[in-house]
């Protein structure tokens, strides 16, 4: 590890698996920027990070808007760093069946997760390519491969890891990584209001999802940051434009 301090952009990063990546980056010395849609929502994730001794600044933006994201990395390059290191964590379930999806439940999906990703990868690279160092981590899931009343989500997944493979070819020569991680079932907000939206109580929803799971059980937020700190690592400059499945067992 170089004596370099790193800054590093989380997106989505007020709970669930954003605020574990978040607060284990920190961990791992970098300073983390903490990014949501409402700033004050991102005032947990950060205490928790400065309470550990860490650096961190909290972010309103919106991914999905172009001003926003400009506008969100301009404060983070000035008043904490060079943002190098970005995980595009942001995201949105807006699930229904096909002949019942709305357009506006399409695109708002698209949105978040499509848009942002580019739009934040876009903003962040000429620090990264400027510094000869970079690590770009988005978060697919294991719903790329298809996932009843998903449409949009699992179309976007599947689009972030071939927006992931071709970032890792552009950006490789300038010291750039870029690596997608694809969760299984990770137990946070989102998927105990998936329970609640299917009528099972989330204790049931879990152990029937463990079930199915080869090593018996679901994951957890830290499961994920596990993954994301090797991937942001200076020791993972050779693993590049691989879509990693952190969920109990094979999935590809």
């Amino acid at each position: 590890m170089s004596s370099t301090v790193r800054t590093a952009i989380v997106t989505g990063a007020a709970r669930g698996i954003g605020a574990a990546v978040a607060k284990r980056l920190a961990q791992d010395g970098l300073q983390v920027a903490v990014l949501d849609l409402d700033a004050d929502a991102c005032a947990d994730t950060v205490s928790a990070i400065e309470a550990a001794g860490g650096k961190a600044l909290a972010v309103g933006a919106n991914v999905a808007d172009e001003e926003s994201v400009a506008a969100a990395v301009e404060k983070v390059a000035t008043e904490l760093g060079e943002p190098t290191v970005l995980i595009n964590n942001a995201g949105i379930t807006r699930d229904n069946l096909l002949f019942k999806m709305t357009v506006d439940e399409w695109d708002s999906v698209m949105a978040v997760h499509l848009r942002g990703a580019f739009l934040m990868s876009r903003a962040t690279q000429k620090y990264m390519v400027d510094n000869k160092f970079g690590r770009i981590v988005n978060l697919s899931s294991t719903s790329a491969q298809g996932n009843r009343g998903q449409v949009n989500y699992s179309a976007a997944k599947a689009g972030i890891q071939g927006f992931t493979k071709t970032l890792s070819i552009e950006l490789g020569k300038f010291g750039v990584t870029a690596n997608a991680i694809a969760p299984g079932f990770i137990e946070t907000e989102m998927t105990a209001a998936t329970a609640e939206r299917v009528g099972v109580p989330f204790e049931d929803y879990k152990k029937a999802a463990a079930a199915q799971i080869p090593v018996a059980r679901v994951g957890k937020p830290d499961d994920i940051a596990h993954t994301a700190s090797f991937l942001a690592s200076e020791g993972a400059g050779f693993v590049s434009g691989q879509v990693i499945y952190v969920a109990g067992g094979p999935k590809d």
